[in-house]
This record gives structure tokens, C-alpha cells and sequence, in this order.
């Protein structure tokens, strides 16, 4: 169950990570001229999971992922090297309050790449 229970958290760790690098990538690839910032279905996946996280934060709900990776370990076994590396950069140990203000600037922060810079519609190319 450890197994997958680290699984989880790499997954929940490639979330985290996918959404922040939107947030930096999509208006860094604006200036360069990278079309695939464009791409309508990866900005449709990167806005769907931001507002996902925000919803979570307004409503103080317990993301899904960390509920799984709870109940797998039920164990106070010593965690593996990059077990314990992972949740360091995942989970920080602050108020609700810092979180949910973060990801609403973060949701709007998205919602303003969305106008600023629009992804190309679907019958459009991405390259």
C-alpha cells in the first residue's frame, strides 16, 4: 500500500506542479511566441483543475488525493526519502486563510491569461 500511496502523492505532486507552471509558462510562452500556450484543451485542463483547487479552498474540502494517500498509508512507518521531499514542497504548514487567498488570486490570475491571451479554438492550429 506504501507503494501507492506514494503514487498518489506523485500524482498529486504533477498536479501541483502542472498548475504552476501554467501559471508562469502560458504568459512566458505569450512573449516568446510559443503556440502551444494556445492549445484550447490544455488551458481548458490547467483552468478546470485551478478552479477545482479553488473550489475546494472556498468550501474547506479536503482534496481527494490527500484523503487517498491518508488512507493507504494508515501507518506512522518512516517515509521513504522522496516521500518525505514530496510533501515538504505539496504541503505547507500554513493558515487556510493563506491558501484560499492564494488560489483565488491564482483563479483570477488564470481567468486574466484567458482574455489576455485566448486559446486558439479548436479548428485552429496549435503549431
Amino acid at each position: 500500500m506504501a507503494l501507492i500511496a506514494d503514487l498518489v502523492l506523485a500524482l498529486h505532486f504533477a498536479i501541483a506542479l502542472f498548475i504552476t507552471l501554467g501559471l508562469l509558462l502560458i504568459p512566458l510562452g505569450f512573449f516568446l511566441s510559443w503556440s502551444w500556450i494556445r492549445n484550447r484543451r490544455f488551458r481548458q485542463i490547467h483552468a478546470g483543475l485551478m478552479l477545482f483547487v479553488a473550489i475546494e479552498a472556498i468550501f474547506a474540502i479536503t482534496c481527494p488525493l490527500t484523503i487517498l494517500e491518508a488512507k493507504l498509508r494508515q501507518t506512522t512507518a518512516p517515509e521513504s526519502f522522496w516521500t518525505y521531499q514530496l510533501n515538504q514542497l505539496l504541503y505547507w504548514n500554513l493558515p487556510p486563510t493563506f491558501f484560499l487567498g492564494l488560489y483565488l488570486l491564482c483563479s483570477i490570475w488564470i481567468i486574466y491569461l484567458w482574455r489576455r491571451i485566448p486559446p486558439r479554438s479548436s479548428n485552429q492550429s496549435d503549431y
